[in-house]
C-alpha cells in the first residue's frame, strides 16, 4: 500500500522528470522537490559525519592510536577506487547515473514484488539512502527524530524523496556518491569505506581490487549478516558473486572479468578497530601512557569545548590529525629501562618522564608497567594499570623527591641576593628555627643531620653544598632566605601539591622546615621540567603533549593554533637559572664555571652523558624513594624508584644506582645525533660575593669558626 501511494503520488510529477535523463528532467525534478538547496537540514547541506581522530608520534608518521564514536574517515572521490564506485552503484542502484534521485521505474517493480508477499522494500536510489543515512545519524535531531528517519510511512519517504531530488538538483554524482560511501555502514565496526577497506583487506580504498570492492559493496544490503570477519564466508561469497554479476549488467566489467573475480578466495586480510589509549599497539604498550596524558591534557583545553565531556567528544568525532611531541624511539628506550630497573610484577616501580627545555614537549612518559585495565592477582596497580603514575593525577599524588627539591632554595637564595660562593659552617646534628614536639628535637627544634656527617659536613657554599647534598647547608641556607620564597619558586617552576597534607603546609608554608628535603610528593613530569626551566635560561613552559592539530582537510582552527603553541614565560633571570645549573654541574662530576667542586653524588653521570650535564639526585628518608634528574640544554629527564601503593615499602639505597644509571642512558641515547651544546656561564656577580673570580668566600679559619648548630644561631 505504502508502494501503491508513492505511485500515485509521485508519478504525475516525475514520470516527465525524474524517470528521464538529469540533463532533461531538471526542472521537472525541482518542481517536485519545492526546496531550494539551501531550505535543506544544514545536515544534508554539509553532513557532520562523526570523523575518527588519528594520534602521531613527533616525527607525523608514527600511529600512536585513534579515538572514534564511529569508526569512520571521509575520503574524497579521488581516493577511492574505481571499481568500488562501480561496485555500489551495481549493487545498491543500477540507473543512479540515469535517475535524477528518485527511480519511478524501481518503485513500479518493487511494488510488483511487494504486492507478493506484503513487505515494503527495495527502490530507494543511492541519494535516498544517503538522505535516509544522514538523518538518521543526525547529532543535533531528538532520538525520536532519528527514529523517524527510518519508519515505515508515506510521509517519511516522501521527505526523503523530496530532499533527494533537491540534492540532485545541486550535486552533481560523483560527489552525492563520495558522500554515499563516506557515510554507508559496511559492518566489523566500519563506517565508510575508507574504515571498510581496512577492517576487512587493511589496505585504502584507492587500492581496493575488483573481487574486495565487490565484497564491500555487497555489504550495505544487510552488513552485519553479510560480514565475513563475525559469519562463514559463503554468504559474503555469494553476495560478492551476484554484485560482480550486477556489474556485469552495467557494463562497468566484462564478463570474463567477473569470473576471474568470482574464482578468487575472499583472501581476508583483517583489521580489528580499536579506539582510545587501550589501542595502542601490543608492542609499544607503554605508548598507553602517554596517550593517557594526552588525553587528561586535552580534556583541560577550554578552547575545545565547555567541559571535557564535549572535550573529548570532539576528539572522538572530530576527525582531526594530531602530531604529538612524544618521541617513539626514546619512549620505547624509556620503557626498557624503567624494566630494567624494576620487572613488571614487581610491585616497586620506576616511572621516567623526559622534556625537551623551552618548549615543554613531553617526549616520554614510561613506567615498568603494561597499559592494561586486565585485573591484577597481586591486588595492587601492577603488572597492569591505567594510573597515570608519571605525570600525575587525582588519584596519583606522586612520590618523595628527596634532595632534588635543594634546587628551590638554591634558586631562592640566588634571585634574593645570595651569590654561589655563599659559605657556611654546619655540622650534625643541626639545630633549626623550625619547632618540633618529637622526642629527637633539640630543645624544641628540628634537628636534622647528614647522612654522611665525614663527606657533607664542614665549610660548604653552593657549587659544594649542592654537589654534596649537605642536608645542614640548605636548612642553613632556607632560614636565611626563608622557606616560603622557596616554596614560591617551586610553584613557579609548575610544581603541584596534589597531596592534600602538601597543599596545606604549601599554603602557610613558614613553618616548613623539612621542605627543602623533598619531603611533598611530587611526579617525575613535574620535577624534569623544572629542571627543564633552568635550561632554558629560565623561560618556565607548561608541558604538552602536542605539536600540531589539524582538521580532516589540513586546516588549523584558531583553537588548535592556540592550545598547540608552547606555553611559556620568563620565570626566572637568566642568570639565576645559569648559576643554578652550574652547580648542578658539581653533582655529575662536571667543572662549574669557576673553580672546582670535587666529589658530587654522581660523578660517574658526566662519562656516561658524553656532554655538558647538570643534575640532582636525591634520597628520601630512610631511603623510601631513590631519584635523579639530569639535564642538558636539550632534554631534561627526571626518574624515580618508589612503591606507588604503598610508601611505607623502603626501596633502599642501593636502587638509586640504577636510576642514575637509566636517566643517564636515555640522555645520552635520545641525544644521539644532535649538536653539542654547553650551558652559558653565570656572571661573577653572581656567582661571588665580591663580583669577581678572583676574591671568592673563603672558608674561616678554624680559630675563628662557628657552626651555625650552636645556641647563638636559635
Amino acid at each position: 500500500m505504502l508502494t501503491l501511494v508513492l505511485l500515485g503520488v509521485i508519478v504525475g510529477g516525475v514520470i516527465a522528470g525524474a524517470t528521464l535523463p538529469v540533463s532533461a528532467g531538471v526542472g521537472m525534478a525541482a518542481k517536485l522537490a519545492g526546496d531550494s538547496f539551501e531550505d535543506l537540514p544544514s545536515d544534508l547541506q554539509t553532513p557532520p559525519t562523526p570523523q575518527a581522530s588519528y594520534i602521531y608520534a613527533s616525527d607525523g608518521k608514527t600511529q600512536i592510536t585513534q579515538f572514534w564514536e564511529e569508526n569512520r574517515t571521509d575520503v574524497g572521490i579521488e581516493d577511492i577506487a574505481k571499481v568500488m564506485q562501480d561496485a555500489i552503484v551495481a549493487a545498491e542502484d543500477t540507473r543512479f547515473y540515469q535517475h535524477g534521485g528518485v527511480d519511478v521505474k524501481g518503485l513500479m517493480r518493487a511494488f510488483v514484488s511487494n504486492t507478493q508477499g506484503g513487505e515494503v522494500s527495495g527502490a530507494s536510489t543511492l541519494t535516498m539512502q544517503y538522505v535516509r543515512n544522514v538523518l538518521k545519524n543526525d547529532q543535533t535531531a531528538t532520538d525520536e527524530e532519528r527514529e523517524a528517519a527510518t519508519e515505515l510511512s508515506t510521509g517519511r519517504k516522501l521527505q526523503e524523496i523530496r530532499f533527494a531530488v533537491t540534492i540532485e538538483d545541486k550535486l552533481d554524482k560523483p560527489e552525492i556518491l563520495r558522500r554515499y560511501l563516506n557515510i554507508a555502514y559496511f559492518g566489523n565496526k566500519a563506517y565508510g569505506i575508507s574504515a571498510a577497506a581496512r577492517a576487512y583487506f587493511s589496505t585504502t580504498p584507492d587500492k581496493l581490487t575488483l573481487g574486495q570492492a565487490a565484497m564491500i559493496a555487497g555489504l550495505v544490503k544487510s552488513p552485519d549478516a553479510y560480514d565475513p570477519v563475525n559469519n562463514p564466508e559463503d554468504q559474503a561469497v555469494g553476495r560478492r558473486d551476484y554484485v560482480l554479476n550486477a556489474m556485469v549488467g552495467t557494463g562497468a566489467i566484462t564478463q570474463a572479468e567477473a569470473d576471474a573475480a568470482i574464482a578468487e578466495p575472499l583472501n581476508l586480510k583483517p583489521t580489528t578497530a580499536t579506539s582510545n589509549c587501550t589501542a595502542v599497539p601490543n608492542t609499544h604498550n607503554s605508548w598507553g601512557f602517554f596517550c593517557d596524558y594526552f588525553l587528561s591534557w586535552w580534556k583541560q583545553q577550554e578552547e575545545f569545548g565547555p567541559t571535557p565531556e564535549d572535550r573529548e567528544e570532539l576528539l572522538k568525532k572530530g576527525g582531526l590529525r594530531i602530531v604529538t611531541s612524544m618521541d617513539p624511539a626514546l619512549q620505547d628506550k624509556a620503557a626498557a629501562e624503567a624494566v630494567r630497573i624494576y620487572p613488571v610484577d614487581n610491585p616497586r616501580a620506576a616511572p621516567l618522564a623526559a622534556v625537551e627545555p623551552g618548549t615543554g614537549k613531553v617526549k616520554a612518559l614510561a613506567i615498568n608497567r603494561r597499559f592494561s585495565i586486565e585485573p591484577n592477582a597481586s591486588g595492587g596497580n601492577y603488572p597492569n594499570t591505567v594510573n597515570q603514575f608519571i605525570a600525575g593525577s587525582e588519584d596519583s599524588a606522586g612520590y618523595q623527591f628527596g634532595s632534588t627539591f635543594k634546587v628551590f632554595v638554591m634558586l631562592a637564595a640566588l634571585e634574593n641576593g645570595f651569590p654561589l660562593d655563599t659559605g657556611y659552617s654546619t655540622k650534625s646534628p643541626f639545630k633549626s628555627i623550625y619547632p618540633d614536639g618529637s622526642a629527637t628535637a633539640c630543645g624544641g627544634f628540628w634537628c636534622p643531620s647528614n647522612a654522611d656527617k665525614t663527606y657533607q659536613d664542614g665549610y660548604q657554599n653552593m657549587w659544594t653544598g649542592f654537589g654534596k647534598s649537605s642536608n645542614t647547608y640548605f636548612i642553613k641556607l632556607q632560614q636565611e632566605v626563608g622557606v616560603t620564597k622557596a616554596v614560591e619558586m617551586a610553584k613557579r617552576l609548575g610544581i603541584q601539591f596534589r597531596n592534600q597534607q602538601d597543599a596545606t603546609l604549601a599554603a602557610e608554608p613558614s613553618g616548613w622546615g623539612s621542605f627543602t628535603l623533598g619531603v611533598s610528593a611530587t611526579t617525575p613530569l613535574d620535577m624534569a621540567n623544572a629542571y627543564a626551566t633552568l635550561a632554558a635560561d629560565g623561560k618556565f613552559c607548561k608541558p604538552t603533549p602536542v605539536v600540531s592539530i589539524t582538521d580532516s582537510t589540513g586546516a588549523v582552527s584558531d583553537a588548535a593554533a592556540k592550545v598547540a603553541q608552547p606555553d611559556c614565560t620568563q620565570a626566572l633571570d637568566k642568570d639565576v637559572a645559569r648559576a643554578a645549573l652550574d652547580a648542578g654541574r658539581c653533582v655529575v662530576g662536571q667543572a662549574p664555571a669557576y673553580g672546582s667542586c670535587p666529589n658530587g653524588t654522581s660523578t660517574q653521570v658526566s662519562g656516561m652523558v658524553g656532554r655538558p650535564v647538570s643534575g640532582k639526585s636525591g634520597s628520601s628518608d630512610n631511603y623510601s624513594t631513590e631519584s635523579f634528574i639530569g639535564v642538558t640544554p636539550q632534554l631534561a629527564i627526571a626518574g624515580i624508584a618508589a612503591n606507588p601503593d604503598n610508601p611505607a615499602d623502603l626501596v633502599g639505597a642501593d636502587i638509586q644506582k640504577e636510576v642514575i644509571r637509566s636517566v643517564a642512558t636515555l640522555l645520552h641515547d635520545g641525544l644521539e645525533g644532535q649538536p653539542v651544546r654547553d650551558f652559558p656561564n653565570p656572571s661573577e656577580t653572581i656567582a661571588f660575593k665580591s663580583g669577581s673570580a678572583s676574591s671568592p668566600q673563603l672558608a674561616p679559619s678554624p680559630s675563628t669558626s662557628r657552626s651555625p648548630s650552636t645556641e647563638d644561631d636559635d
